[in-house]
């Protein structure tokens, strides 16, 4: 009997000695402080909850909406700073920014936490918030002024604008059509494709060998119409501003390119004669006005661009040389 009795109080006594550990191990602390207990209207301050509990453990933290009380709004919560303390315990730090706008002292009751079915809060804290005073004595005060007008900008009436020249726009079209329509005319007139250069230098020439100018003793005007074709035919062909430059210019020119070279004699013949007809008065015998004649066709035909030309705007263009 004697040594189960010291067996059971050595056991009592070390219970006696952990149980504070694991009552320790148990116990949750909150404290709740503020940054400045006195504040203006509408300026703002931290609410800070300091949490101390056993690692593993879930608390349920109390949420708030838009208010911590009535007077007292929630302006943001900042994400929780967990820290690691001895006896695998951990301490939770929360901060709340707040603020006010109705003048008063306010208590803030406890912070309440859920552990289980107990229940642990902290501290209660006061706030004051102050108004600032008003001097009605020294202070002249003024009625309400009117509403004034803004100032006109410009960009405030770019859509308006806009609207307007869409509109202003769509009735010349409409004005547009429906006299277009009355007089029976297309509302788009199609534009008809250019003649290939070398077609229309033809043409030229067909016209000019039918007016028979140098039989007519006209042979400085049907030598400068032959140039001038040639001229143009230069400059649509082979881009040269032909109708901008002599002779020798031209001629030294086309000396270097190899389209021409097979017919560069022809065309020099026809530039030369054209020259001292226009510029001496020089008379030529009839076969060297057949020859110019013949050389401007050779030298278009030999550098001409073979290109397919639509069946009826060669019909058109026949009806307008007839």
């Amino acid at each position: 009997m004697t040594y189960d009795l010291r067996l059971n109080i050595k056991y009592l006594v070390s219970i006696l000695l952990f149980l504070p550990l694991f009552a320790q191990a148990q116990v949750v602390t909150v404290r709740a402080k503020i940054d400045s207990s006195s504040i203006l209207i509408g300026e703002q301050t931290r609410i800070h909850l300091e949490l101390s509990q056993e690692k593993g453990k879930v608390l349920q933290m109390p949420v708030f909406d838009k208010a911590i009380m009535p007077g007292i709004e929630l302006l943001s919560v900042e994400k929780p700073d967990t820290t690691e303390l001895d006896n695998n315990r951990i301490r939770i730090d929360m901060s709340y920014l707040v603020t006010s706008f109705d003048s008063g002292l306010y208590y803030i009751p406890p912070f309440k936490y859920a552990l289980g079915k107990d229940t642990f809060q902290s501290n209660s804290i006061g706030l004051k918030v102050l108004t600032l005073r008003v001097d009605t004595i020294s202070k002249k005060f003024y009625p309400i002024k009117t509403v004034f007008a803004p100032e006109f900008v410009w960009a405030d009436y770019h859509f308006i604008v806009l609207l307007i020249l869409v509109i202003l726009f769509l009735i010349t079209m409409g004005i547009y059509a429906y006299l277009r329509k009355k007089n029976n005319r297309p509302l788009f007139v199609r534009k008809e494709p250019e003649l290939p250069p070398h077609v229309k230098a033809m043409s030229e020439l067909e016209h000019i060998k039918q007016e028979k100018l140098w039989q007519q003793g006209r042979e400085k005007d049907y030598h400068t119409r032959l140039t001038d074709v040639l001229r143009v035919y230069l400059h649509d062909r082979f881009g040269l501003n032909a109708l901008e430059m002599t002779s020798a210019e031209i001629l030294d020119v086309l000396h270097s390119l190899p389209e021409a070279k097979s017919v560069y004699i022809q065309l020099k013949q026809v530039m030369e004669l054209s020259d001292f007809v226009k510029f001496a008065k020089f008379q030529p015998v009839p076969e060297e006005n057949e020859r110019s004649m013949m050389n401007a066709l050779l030298f278009i035909n030999t550098t001409k661009l073979e290109e397919v030309v639509p069946e009826e705007l060669v019909k058109t263009d026949s009806k307008k040389e007839s």
